[in-house]
This record gives C-alpha cells, structure tokens and sequence, in this order.
C-alpha cells in the first residue's frame, strides 16, 4: 500500500517535533518510491535553501532505498552521477534523509533540510519512525 497523505503529513509532523526538541529549525519532504513529493512543510523562520536540500535528499533515499548519506562517498562515481543528471539533476546525495520500507517493500522517503547533516538524518529518523 502507498505512503497515504495523512501517512506523510504525520512522518512530516514527526521530524518537526524533534527539530522542536533540538531547537533547530527544518524543512521536511517526504516522497513516493518514484521520487515524487506528497509532503512537504517548512518551519517559520527556516532557511529557503532547505526547501531544495529535502527534497533532494528525500529523492536521492527513495532512488536508492538507503540512507542518503550513504550515497555520498560514491556520489561522483559514474554509475549514480549518471543516474542522478538522467532523473534530472534532483537527487542531494548528502546525509538528511533516510527511506520508508513497510513490510519490506520501499514506499518512499523523508528528507530533512536545514540543520546539521546528522541533525537533519535524526529529524528524518524520528518522522520515519511513527509510521
């Protein structure tokens, strides 16, 4: 079963509750397998260019049904550069954004923008975690 709206909107309230408890500010996407966005809300106060760097991220996990972070030592490599410009030059293959598997089976993801690396990664594990 896909990832429903309610089903994003909540991982998405999720990562806001624990930038909350870090006193940080976020953006937070969340997205299909396919890459595409369902869910996507920014904190008052933070920063634009985390729009971009969540969703990125978010589709960079989905692509690769892992953590985006793991992506970033190959993310020159050959193999995911020409994956990444043939999806369109989307993918941010930088730690913030972890993917949602439901028995199993990759549903999608949630990326994080606008803390540290790993702050963004704990916000996008919290949000994940409710589902």
């Amino acid at each position: 079963m896909p990832l429903s709206l309610e089903e994003a909107n909540r991982i998405a309230q999720g990562a806001i509750a624990k930038a909350k408890g870090l006193n940080i500010l976020i953006n937070v996407a969340v997205c299909d397998a396919g890459g595409r966005l369902i869910a996507f809300q920014r904190m008052d106060r933070a920063i634009w260019a985390g729009v971009y760097g969540s969703q990125g991220k978010a589709v960079a996990s989905a692509a690769f049904g892992r953590p985006s972070g793991e992506l970033s030592e190959r993310a020159n490599h050959p193999t995911p550069r020409g994956i990444a410009e043939a999806e369109g030059g989307h993918m941010i293959m930088g730690q913030g954004a972890v993917p949602i598997f439901r028995n199993g089976i990759l549903e999608g993801a949630c990326g994080v923008g606008g803390g540290t690396a790993q702050e963004d990664e704990d916000c996008a594990r919290a949000g994940t975690g409710l589902l």
